[in-house]
């Protein structure tokens, strides 16, 4: 069980630093093509689809090794598919260190837009946005829907499932619901529990206090949250993201999914989630649709 779980541990540190690199070096590839060199524009799109698609494949390869190497663990399948196919950030445990994260972030931000200032750089990045939207719109509008603003409060995850549920939850609700199953079912989410920064494996006491907080604290969710709601409501959750395939979470589960959208440049501080709405008559008979 031990070797078990180490090799899923090192399997998923790995993936996730993987996908940071490859988001790393995509992010370079587009700081060095033009806006307006569209011939190179074009390029650099089939070339981030490809680098995406051939890692997404060999992931794929290595976690069906995984699951075969275990099969008689149907639990460890399912957990380690749904996690390790997203790279959606989590806050770290303690309310010190989220804070000292935040402020990093914050200060990283200051400094990255002071740079973009001295060199004249507003519009490549306005354009990263404008690209996430675009790319947004086509993929909600082939499904009847357009994107519904969530405040950036730190709660958008949990505000956009709010959103889509037919029934009346609050927050606070969602997020101690969310704990709850996490703690109880510690051995399931310990696993895929690592430092976001390093990929270090983190202890049973700090994955307590993270799930403490995730009820204390205005924490930002991520994959581990959307997997335990999943659970809780015995739904299944759908994230759309602009650059990276749909991942569906909790597809045991035979009911309507909940949509979110996944945005990595909406906020100035980072990633953020918003929810979805039928699209409007307007933009259905073929006016332009609307993204809030």
């Amino acid at each position: 069980m031990e070797d078990r779980q180490s090799e899923r541990q090192r399997m998923a540190r790995r993936h996730y630093r993987e996908k940071k690199e490859l988001q790393a070096r995509i992010q370079a590839m587009k700081n060095s093509v033009s806006k307006s060199d569209k011939k190179r524009r074009k390029q650099l799109l089939l070339d981030v689809a490809r680098l995406e698609a051939e890692m997404e494949q060999k992931h794929r390869q290595e976690l069906e090794k995984f699951r075969e190497s275990f099969a008689n663990n149907s639990n460890v399948e399912t957990v380690t598919e749904d996690l390790a196919k997203m790279d959606l950030e989590n806050q770290p445990p303690s309310l010190s260190r989220a804070q000292r994260r935040r402020e990093r972030r914050m200060a990283l931000e200051r400094e990255r837009q002071e740079r973009i200032a001295g060199a004249g750089m507003e519009e490549p990045l306005a354009g990263f946005r404008r690209d996430e939207e675009e790319k947004l719109s086509v993929i909600l509008g082939a499904k009847n829907l357009e994107m519904k603003d969530i405040p950036a409060d730190g709660h958008c995850m949990y505000r956009a499932i709010q959103d889509q549920l037919m029934f009346s939850v609050t927050v606070e609700s969602l997020r101690g619901r969310t704990a709850d199953y996490m703690q109880k079912h510690i051995d399931d989410f310990l696993p895929f529990f690592s430092d976001p920064e390093t990929g270090d494996a983190r202890s049973r006491d700090d994955f307590l206090s993270y799930c403490d907080n995730i009820v204390r604290n205005a924490s930002w969710g991520g994959q581990l949250e959307l997997r335990a709601l999943s659970h809780v409501l015995q739904t299944p959750i759908e994230v759309i993201q602009a650059d990276s395939p749909v991942v569906v979470i909790g597809e045991e589960y035979s009911k309507k999914p909940l949509v979110l959208v996944y945005l990595r440049y909406a906020c100035s501080l980072g990633e953020h989630y918003n929810s979805v709405k039928p699209l409007e008559e307007r933009a259905v008979a073929g006016a332009a649709p609307r993204l809030f």
